[in-house]
């Protein structure tokens, strides 16, 4: 037979499991809901996040960064050098990405403009923001197509030639409306800020085509 006491003591330890329980629940409940409503007040653009580092691509690395080459001096243009005609710009579409169908995409908007697009394909590297890669005799060409983008990284590569390279990456941004562009075949180019002269510059090496044609299967 059981006695009180013993029948009491159990009471009271199931009081306070249910105590401890209650405590536990109500913590978590209220924890929630100041995720909740702080979650909410992030969305809505009440509060800036405290997670402001921006989202990065798997398998992108962190892209160099190269001294952009000034404008060379033009014989006959005492001002600064002049664009390029868009005719005389020979551009190869390289695709940097996992994206299928970026160079194709961008052809149909600088081939429309004029610019001589004489290959299209892919590189074997990732990149996050395009890229406008051109030898030391392509530097008037590359800040011709630059112009046609709101921004855009220039990096000088050891071709010998006048083609220029337009690699594009996972975060490209789309050429300008033709009315934004502001180039104008009487008007000299403008330096990029904080640009040195070329012959200061190594090179890097310039980036292999992995396909011919238009891009197929993404860059790996």
């Amino acid at each position: 037979m059981t006695s009180p006491g013993y029948d009491q003591a159990r009471v009271e330890r199931r009081r306070r499991e249910h105590e401890r329980q209650a405590v536990v629940f109500g913590v978590l409940i209220a924890f929630l809901a100041v995720c909740g409503i702080f979650a909410l007040a992030v969305y809505s653009g009440a509060i800036s996040s405290p997670f402001n580092r921006p989202f990065t691509t798997v398998g992108v690395g962190e892209q160099e960064t190269y001294p952009v080459p000034c404008l060379p001096p033009i014989k006959g243009q005492p001002d600064g050098a002049l664009p390029t005609a868009y005719s005389d710009v020979e551009v190869r579409l390289l695709n940097a990405s996992e994206e299928i169908g970026l160079a194709s995409a961008h052809e149909s908007v600088l081939a429309d403009r004029g610019f001589s697009i004489v290959a299209k394909g892919n590189v074997p590297m990732q990149l996050q923001e395009s890229e406008i890669r051109f030898g030391r005799k392509g530097i008037v060409q590359a800040y011709t197509l630059a112009a046609q983008f709101p921004e855009i990284r220039l990096v000088l590569d050891d071709r010998t030639d006048r083609k220029i390279d337009l690699l594009i990456g996972e975060e490209f941004e789309a050429p300008l409306d033709v009315e934004a562009v502001e180039v104008a075949s009487d008007q000299p180019l403008l330096n990029a800020e904080g640009c040195v002269p070329a012959k200061s510059i190594e090179p890097v090496e310039q980036v292999k085509r992995t396909k011919t044609g238009d891009e197929g299967q993404p860059a790996k």
